[in-house]
């Protein structure tokens, strides 16, 4: 089995800026980009061959197209991502993020991959159904639906395959944004999981594992899906999140259950390392 790292430093799917006011628009926005940097850095070295993505931070005006904010610099990416996944050709893939969205590339080449046999589990604050149109434009919260084949066209037609809903699972979503945005994910029937849910086994997880059909598994970790009462790592700061172990531990008993074939890590937001990073930028000798 062939395992590949995928540093997917991916920051145009969010238009976060205005809640990170420490920070100015410039590095707020770019700072998933010095995240993946830093989660490939903190993350175990074990032998998996690894291969950065190529992402843009060329300053330019950001604009919605088609209702996706950056549309066209994302898609490009996304091709460069598909265009490496398929000359590797892994069997299981681990991609450091980077927004949301760099779930989507690797999800999609291994729904075709494995056909019918892939379930996603997608652990998050946020559920990521929102569509473009919606009062949101980024496309991190996109990422979802467009795993599933909804969405912009000119990205999901480049997508390689689509995931159907039945074998989609969200854990810990407590930010549901808009009233709308619930209703849209009892209408595509996809089932979820709160916090409350696994706070103290993964017990239902395996449940819907074993009743959704598939034998390998796919697991987004969004990191806004921890507590901030003991750990801010991303943009999200709404209260009430899984404690870190909880999240480990339920990752864990999916790969235990199922052969895990991806586990992305996304949304990290390094304040404190941005900060730091601009303080070196000033001191002589470094500048």
């Amino acid at each position: 089995m062939k395992t590949i790292r995928l540093v997917y430093p991916q920051w145009q799917g969010g238009d976060i800026t205005r809640w990170i006011p420490e920070l100015t628009p410039d590095d707020a926005a770019r700072g998933y980009y010095l995240g993946a940097l830093l989660l490939d850095f903190l993350a175990p070295r074990n032998g998996q061959a690894t291969f950065t993505v190529p992402v843009t931070t060329a300053p330019a005006a950001r604009e919605a197209v088609d209702g996706v904010l950056d549309r066209d610099a994302i898609l490009c990416q996304m091709q460069a991502a598909l265009e490496l996944l398929e000359r590797e050709r892994p069997d299981r893939v681990v991609t450091l993020g980077g927004e949301c969205s760099v779930s989507v590339a690797p999800f999609t080449y291994l729904a075709r991959r494995y056909a019918d046999d892939m379930a996603v589990v997608w652990i998050d604050a946020h559920p990521d159904i929102t569509l473009p149109g919606d009062a949101y434009a980024g496309f991190h919260a996109m990422a979802l639906t467009a795993c599933m084949g909804r969405g912009d066209a000119r990205i999901v037609s480049a997508l390689p395959a689509h995931i159907d809903p039945s074998r989609v699972l969200l854990v810990g979503v407590r930010d549901w944004e808009r009233p709308e945005i619930e209703a849209r994910r009892r209408q595509y029937g996809i089932r979820h999981l709160t916090s409350a849910d696994v706070a103290a086994d993964s017990g239902a997880v395996r449940e819907w594992l074993h009743s959704c059909g598939a034998s390998r598994v796919a697991v987004h970790f969004d990191m806004d899906v921890l507590d901030p009462a003991e750990i801010v790592a991303a943009v999200g700061v709404v209260p009430g999140g899984m404690k870190t172990a909880e999240v480990v531990r339920v990752i864990d008993d999916i790969a235990a259950t199922k052969e895990l074939v991806a586990l992305t890590v996304a949304e990290p937001m390094p304040r404190t390392a941005v900060r730091i990073r601009n303080m070196l930028r000033e001191l002589p000798l470094l500048r």
